[in-house]
């Protein structure tokens, strides 16, 4: 791994490096996801035979020399002005570039574990060097969130700030982060599947390898790999691949839903049909409470729309004090609104788990009390648990939970469910698109792999 300091950096340019390495994000975006198809492949192959096809590993060594040369040039180092080359190949002339070595052969044992448990102390610390935690404001509360930076960022961000004040980028700092992002480079070598060496735990600083020496400006590497294949990927087979790697990835969530819809309509109903939800436990102290607007703005005679798809829905609420009566019904949204406006309700609001949050807003009780209200589309009340069934048509609804009684505060458990009639045909249907789209990309990812073996055997032999 290598990463020279430009002598000439701007000072400034480096304000702008983010918009100008966009083009360079969306094609590795694309890029990865092939990167990641393919090692899953390569640990078949490893598992299977004990080496790592030399055309795929040849695209994974691409990717990550394209994925350094746009980190040096932006956030992990801002150590050159040069644009990075659009390729996977190797470039002597450019001040970043990666080699590594393919192996003859790999442990068929440490495929298994070397890349999510060995790997795990390594996987801490390049945490630490790219990634920055946050405390994050989201909804009513601070949630914890992880984004990209971390101490290599920070330090790239200091150095180039020094360089655009002083004119002179630090060469200590620089080397340090240039020895981190080797670290990180390593890391992601062993936890790919390119080598069995485990990355150390030291700091090799500096722009590069120890032992590594310099013929003027090209960098001369002892243990530089013979130069076979590096040219099997060209832009075609690149395309497939990634092309291939992106259909397989699609395939992904049809081939979940197909298998979960099919699971749930042959083992989840219960004896009248339905599919239910689980218990929710919703609580508040003002008088009612009220979903989100439910929007069905769909023909209502369509054989296929949600309204037919969905079946018909069941609501069963009971108070969390048995001695508690409970009211439910379900009303058109503007209805619902003139009914509780200046009353002391709340709204749910999600926040993820078995128990969401409401938004409360003060007043008093509402009037007429909820029995006399005409604008009930369905519901019901009284002790116990209250079942409301509904049959969804087009509109704006909200499903409202009140007491009945006069008294302020909610305290239910409540859950929904519904017959979903057509939810084994959507099943058949997201599986058979899942099918089509792994035959696709299988299809282009075999073509590309096939096209870029040929070569490199061609250039072994030549």
């Amino acid at each position: 791994m290598r990463g020279d300091l430009d002598p000439g950096l701007s000072r400034w340019l480096w304000l702008v490096k983010w918009i100008l390495a966009i083009p360079h994000w969306i094609v590795l975006a694309f890029l990865w996801i092939g990167f990641g198809v393919v090692t899953v492949v390569a640990f078949v192959a490893i598992l299977v035979t004990g080496r790592y096809p030399r055309a795929l590993f040849d695209f994974t060594v691409g990717v990550l020399r394209w994925s350094w040369r746009v980190a040096f040039y932006t956030n992990a180092a801002f150590g050159t002005d040069r644009y990075p080359p659009f390729s996977l190949r190797e470039d002597p002339s450019y001040p970043a570039d990666l080699e590594i070595v393919h192996p003859e052969r790999l442990s068929r044992g440490l495929v298994l574990v070397k890349w999510w448990l060995l790997v795990l102390p390594q996987y801490l610390v390049v945490g630490l060097l790219v990634a920055s935690p946050w405390w994050i404001w989201q909804g009513q509360g601070y949630q914890w969130s992880v984004g990209a930076g971390g101490i290599v960022g920070l330090l790239a961000l200091v150095g180039i700030v020094v360089h655009a004040v002083r004119g002179s980028y630090p060469p200590g700092l620089f080397d340090l982060i240039v020895g981190f992002d080797r670290w990180v480079l390593r890391v992601a070598a062993y936890a790919a599947l390119m080598t069995d060496r485990y990355p150390p735990f030291v700091l090799d600083a500096g722009p590069r390898e120890p032992g590594e020496a310099v013929a003027g400006d090209q960098p001369t590497v002892a243990s530089r790999p013979p130069a076979a294949g590096r040219h099997a990927w060209t832009a075609g087979p690149v395309v497939a691949l990634t092309l291939g790697a992106v259909l397989c990835v699609a395939a992904v969530p049809p081939l979940v839903g197909g298998v979960t819809g099919l699971t749930a309509d042959s083992s989840a109903r219960d004896e009248a049909g339905f599919l239910t939800t689980s218990p929710t436990v919703v609580t508040a102290d003002g008088y009612a409470v009220r979903t989100a607007p439910l929007l069905v703005d769909l023909v209502p005679d369509a054989s296929f729309s949600p309204p037919a798809a969905l079946g018909q829905v069941r609501v069963r609420v009971a108070a969390l004090d048995a001695s508690r009566p409970v009211f439910v019904g379900v009303a058109p949204r503007a209805a619902v609104d003139r009914y509780l406006a200046g009353v002391a309700s709340g709204t749910l609001v999600d926040r993820g788990g078995n128990r969401p949050g409401v938004v409360e807003q003060p007043g008093g009780p509402p009037t007429p009390a909820p029995a006399e209200a005409t604008i009930w589309t369905a519901r019901s009340a009284g002790p116990g648990t209250q079942t409301l069934t509904w049959q969804p048509a087009p509109g704006d609804w909200s499903l409202v939970v009140l007491e009945p009684d006069g008294r302020p505060g909610i305290a239910v458990a409540a859950d929904v469910a519904a017959t979903v009639p057509a939810l084994r045909t959507v099943a058949t249907v997201l599986l058979v698109i899942a099918g089509l789209l792994v035959a696709l990309g299988a299809t282009a990812v075999t073509a590309a792999v096939t096209t870029a073996h040929r070569r490199t055997r061609t250039s072994i032999a030549v």
